[in-house]
């Protein structure tokens, strides 16, 4: 018996339960992993607040590292005791172990700890494939990235400045300014007291960005949009404050012939290639001390409730691990 934290019904961190549950032999393609490190991700609040529909119950966690105990047939690449770690899989990995598809791990470099993996994989792969892919930056690009300060926020501001970039950021309070400042950010806006528009376009001289990276949604989206050039882009990767409500598409072409994309990570690594590259690119930005990825919190797996009520009061910073 493992135990796991699951959610029979949504609502608010209350109704997330500490269960025991049976584990059977990995299938076809599988492994067993003990859990090591869990991540902390806000797509986990969606998903038990109801507004990413779960069938009940429902597990809960998709970034996790640990260790192979158990290699089922037709498992690839892997064998027991090898460390591993995994951000873009069946949801799951609030558990002290579990069976998991080993087509969706990648192992875990020398010099990079458990608790590292476990903080960077589905924030380091989804910033990724937002700096790589969804619009690649380039050296001399001016990019703007809504809630600098967050998981995403703090790689991605390391990631795109390592690539040559002009790096705009938003964050609330002088606390959370600090801190993506020290994380890659040339220009941190504190929107709380200044209208982020109207400081972007001082910042850029009236030129603008060629992307804005909007993880909050509903808050800033439309601002958002004000933000960029002619023939710029929007990467909508996630939605802090709410649903984005729908709009008119003829207000892209009012401001400039605008592209508008909303990626996901399930999208981006569902071919094992394309993950395995992705995180190849990953280990070795951090490896090369390009992007450091900082654990600013750490709970006890059993306290999940506490540590979503923390993220969701905004009491949290960068990354947050559960310890197994």
């Amino acid at each position: 018996m493992v135990h796991v934290i699951r959610f029979h019904e949504t609502g608010g961190p209350s109704v997330l339960r500490w269960e025991e549950v049976s584990l059977g032999k990995p299938g076809e393609g599988e492994v067993r992993i003990r859990h090591t490190a869990v991540g902390l991700n806000f797509v986990d609040t969606y998903q038990r607040s109801g507004l990413y529909p779960m069938p009940m119950p429902s597990p809960l966690g998709g970034e996790a590292a640990g260790v192979v105990e158990e290699v089922g047939p037709g498992a690839v690449d892997l064998k027991v005791g090898d460390r591993v770690a995994y951000g873009a899989a069946p949801l799951g990995a609030y558990s002290e172990a579990r069976l998991i598809p080993a087509a969706r791990l990648v192992k875990i470099p020398d010099g990079i700890s458990d608790q590292t993996a476990a903080a960077m994989m589905l924030k380091g792969l989804t910033t990724e494939y937002l700096v790589n892919r969804s619009f690649a930056i380039k050296a001399g690009d001016t990019v703007l990235c809504q809630a600098a300060a967050g998981g995403v926020g703090l790689i991605f501001g390391q990631w795109a400045k390592a690539k040559g970039a002009t790096v705009i950021g938003t964050a609330g309070g002088a606390a959370k300014v600090r801190l993506a400042r020290d994380h890659g950010y040339d220009h941190v806006i504190d929107y709380t007291k200044e209208d982020f528009v109207a400081r972007v376009g001082e910042i850029t001289q009236g030129a603008k960005c060629a992307a804005v990276y909007d993880g909050v949604g509903k808050d800033t989206v439309m601002k958002s949009l004000d933000c960029i050039r002619p023939h710029g882009f929007l990467i909508s990767f996630g939605q802090s404050s709410g649903k984005i409500p729908p709009f008119d598409l003829g207000i892209l072409a009012a401001k400039g012939s605008l592209y508008v994309q909303r990626p996901t990570l399930a999208t981006y690594g569902a071919k094992r290639e394309d993950l395995l590259a992705m995180a190849k690119n990953l280990f070795e930005v951090v490896l090369a001390g390009k992007v450091k990825i900082v654990v600013n919190q750490t709970y006890p797996l059993k306290d999940a409730a506490k540590a979503h009520a923390d993220l969701e009061s905004r009491k949290t910073t960068g990354s947050t691990v559960f310890v197994v």
